[in-house]
């Protein structure tokens, strides 16, 4: 797996991949290689005028349809218009905002990377085939999930700790997902990846100084979208992965590199916390999986 790149995609002829937040960043960069590998790609997306100018420069291969993650209904809807697909990457998210809620009232970074994709996934999983990637991030380190304040409506809010949680539970849902999977006797995948620290637009919303600051690190410290795109196409593409692995760069403490099987924190591996976010995301989002009773 040394200096995987996008060279090293099998031919896509045939399967359709559905790419969360796919019009911009790294999910603009992934369906790109996705579709120039041979797959049809659907972009969902929320903003449908980015996305369609991104489908355009890619062709025929690519279509968008509206999704916000920060909406259930339009989760809901959106799940409803797909037939089936090989893989799903719920790529979308948002980083270290202020404190807003989702159109269901859950704190923002929680409801969108985790709530909204939870629900995506559990609408979507009979339909597709092969598997599910997970894009979480190097600073799930920093996370801790509050079962009884996941919404930030108690505690005093720190965007992020926020964020730290809201990746914390990518990989705790990724891990439940595949035991899951395993125990109903599935051959579908559950896995994730990380990006390192990529130069995208996700850096530029946190409204404070940060966003200058960023602007910075983008310029010298961070590799390109195109880069931190790989772990996910290696998640999504490659035939070797193992069952509920977690794929990225690991040069300079995760930042940078290609990517390769990635270690993850303690805390994202506590299956009694997975069962218990578990079952707060199906309450929070009244999404059931359909192998949820064992």
């Amino acid at each position: 797996m040394s200096r995987w790149d996008t060279s090293n995609i099998p031919d896509q002829s045939g399967r359709t991949v559905i790419v969360t937040g796919a019009n911009s960043g790294l999910g603009a960069v992934t369906a790109r290689a996705l579709a120039a590998a041979g797959a049809q790609v659907i972009m969902a997306c929320r903003d449908e005028v980015k996305a369609r100018a991104v489908a355009n420069s890619i062709g025929e291969r690519a279509q968008v349809r509206r999704l916000d993650l920060a909406d259930l209904s339009s989760v809901r809807e959106f799940a409803a218009s797909i037939d089936r697909a090989d893989v799903l990457i719920n790529n979308a998210g948002v980083m270290a905002v202020p404190l807003r809620r989702t159109a269901d009232g859950f704190e923002m970074q929680i409801g969108t990377n985790h709530l909204g994709h939870f629900a995506l996934t559990g609408l979507l999983l009979d339909k597709i085939a092969d598997r599910v990637v997970t894009v979480a991030s190097g600073a799930h380190i920093i996370g801790k999930i509050d079962a009884a304040d996941l919404n930030w409506e108690r505690r005093r809010y720190n965007r992020w700790a926020a964020y730290g949680q809201a990746k914390l539970a990518n990989l705790l849902f990724t891990y439940e997902l595949q035991r899951r999977l395993t125990a109903a006797g599935s051959s579908k995948l559950a896995l994730a990846s990380h990006p390192g620290y990529a130069a995208t637009d996700l850096q530029s919303h946190t409204e404070t100084f940060m966003d200058k600051v960023m602007v910075v690190g983008n310029r010298v410290l961070a590799q390109s979208a195109e880069m931190g795109a790989l772990g996910s196409l290696y998640a999504a593409t490659a035939t070797d992965v193992a069952p509920g692995g977690y794929y990225g760069p690991t040069g300079l403490g995760g930042a940078r590199g290609y990517p390769v099987a990635c270690k993850s924190s303690a805390a994202s591996r506590d299956e009694v916390t997975a069962g218990r976010l578990w079952e707060l995301s199906e309450q929070l989002t009244k999404v059931t999986f359909p192998f949820a009773e064992r």
